[in-house]
């Protein structure tokens, strides 16, 4: 069992160095937003540390620039961050029934789009301490990303931020990309959300709304959609389960 989950640790480890690279650059610039807001190094060091997650912090720094009121905060932060409830709720089916209850919550703690799509890509059921493997590198290079960003995050140009930020779009296609290839049907729900958000972010009304709540609309919308057009068989459903208890 500790070899098991040993094994499993040093995998997340392994797979959230390149998570944690890009984390580590895209911090630099959220940084700055930091630095305007008035936080020292160590204040956003500690705010990334408990808080992994780029568009909430924006959300809750540029506030903290305008001296909003806490409940305007905790408004804001909920619903950048709201697209978070259907990735956990998503991960959730995938633990093995004998997953305690503290398990899945520290998994929960840090379920950003990334740590979400290499847990929920790798076979049968979820293993907490491969995500607990993931979120070191990970936090690590946010957290010292955003403070080092408050530093110096003002001495760098602001294309050379934006050119080095294109390794977190590299680590998107290397989520979806295989999935892809492997199933028609997903490759569907791929492009179709490329289209879809494209035509949200220029649309009336709907391009008003923050890029949180567009998530949360589109992925609703797309998964139902696909979930009633394509259904999975059950014989798929009954391999799954199988694949799962074995991991288990």
């Amino acid at each position: 069992m500790l070899a098991r989950h040993g094994k499993a640790m040093r995998e997340g480890v392994r797979d959230g160095v390149p998570i944690g690279a890009g984390y580590f650059v895209v911090a630099f610039s959220l940084g700055i937003v930091a630095r305007n807001a008035g936080l020292t190094p160590w204040e956003g060091f500690v705010a990334s540390l408990l808080n992994n997650a780029s568009a909430g912090e924006y959300a809750g720094f540029t506030l903290m620039a305008a001296n909003a009121s806490y409940f305007e905060l905790a408004v804001v932060t909920l619903i950048a961050n709201a697209r978070y409830l259907l990735m956990s709720t998503a991960l959730s089916q995938r633990f093995s029934p004998k997953t305690g209850t503290l398990h899945r919550v520290l998994v929960g703690f840090d379920v950003t789009d990334e740590l979400f799509g290499i847990a929920i890509a790798r076979p049968g059921a979820v293993d907490p301490f491969y995500s607990y493997g993931a979120f070191v590198p990970a936090l690590l290079g946010w957290s010292v990303g955003t403070a080092l960003g408050i530093v110096m995050g003002n001495v760098l140009p602001a294309r050379a931020v934006s050119a080095l930020s294109v390794a977190l779009y590299g680590m998107f296609l290397a989520i979806i990309i295989p999935p892809a290839r492997q199933s028609r049907v997903v490759l569907g729900c791929v492009v179709a959300s490329f289209l879809a958000s494209l035509v949200f972010s220029v649309a009336p009304f709907v391009a008003t709304l923050s890029p949180g709540t567009r998530t949360i609309i589109l992925t609703v919308v797309i998964s139902s959609v696909a979930a009633l057009l394509f259904p999975v068989s059950d014989d798929e459903l009954r391999h799954e389960r199988e694949e799962d208890a074995d991991a288990a």
